[in-house]
């Protein structure tokens, strides 16, 4: 179905794994958020998630490379990004970032604004704020602890809504069952990346067009922090005044509120 596939591409020493999947022959790229699961075997699972972009569009999804030291920077996950782009001959694409994914997308089309048609810029900051310093640095600090248990309970009580957390409370007993040690070092390096990110100062520099969408109520990157994007970029945009980080999720026509975007 939706032709998924899973793969990987080795360059410069480093692997990456990625997804496609789409029946279209235009290129669009999801850039996923930070998270305790890796893209590897996923395909199908997200070409149904995603399903709404199959028919027009081939979708590419890329994970982090592999191997991450610490000091593992946004701005290296944009550079290798552009290399995996280019490895590919993608050139001239559509961008969906959504949290960590939308500060990689910022970055992206600031440095190689060649590769970058529009921008989707979800539930994401240009600079880190208060409460991604506390939320994200909570995180690490549980990591470096190895409580895996507390960490996936916060995760779900800061991203998701009461109700959804209520509903899928029996995920957080199998996700802390499924980390293992290496993930949570990986998760670390991935997490403590955010906590030094700023674009805000090179947001000028972004000459596409961008769609800011965010949670009023966002307990990860900050609840003004889309309408900062917003403001700073002048751009167009949708804030759910009722849902937080989790509005990827759980707000029905958010992907349909970025296709309208993209086709417009």
């Amino acid at each position: 179905m939706y032709k998924a596939r899973n793969k990987s591409l080795t360059f410069n020493g480093t692997k990456m794994d990625y997804l496609t999947f789409g029946k279209g022959i235009k290129p669009l790229i999801l850039i996923p958020g930070l998270s305790t699961q890796r893209l590897k075997g996923r395909a199908f699972f997200m070409s149904y998630v995603y399903r709404i972009f199959a028919k027009d569009y081939k979708v590419y999804m890329f994970d982090r490379k592999n191997k991450v030291e610490a000091g593992y920077s946004i701005s290296d996950m944009a550079d290798e990004l552009a290399q995996a782009m280019k490895y590919l001959n993608l050139e001239k694409v559509d961008i969906i970032g959504v949290s960590q994914g939308g500060m990689i997308a910022q970055l992206l089309a600031i440095r190689y604004p060649e590769l970058v048609r529009k921008l989707v810029l979800g539930v994401t900051l240009s600079k880190v704020n208060d409460t991604a310093l506390s939320t994200i640095g909570n995180w690490v600090n549980l990591a470096q602890k190895e409580k895996r248990q507390q960490l996936v309970l916060d995760m779900m009580d800061k991203v998701y809504s009461e109700r959804y957390v209520k509903r899928n409370r029996w995920l957080i007993f199998l996700l802390s069952k499924l980390m293992k040690p290496k993930e949570l070092d990986r998760f670390i390096i991935l997490a403590d990346s955010i906590l030094h990110f700023d674009a805000s100062d090179k947001l000028k520099e972004i000459a596409c067009p961008v769609f800011v969408i965010g949670g009023g109520k966002d307990k990860v990157v900050g609840a003004q922090s889309s309408a900062d994007l917003t403001q700073a970029l002048n751009c167009s945009y949708h804030i759910y005044p009722n849902l937080g980080h989790s509005a990827y999720v759980e707000a029905k026509d958010f992907n349909q509120r970025i296709l309208t975007f993209l086709q417009s």
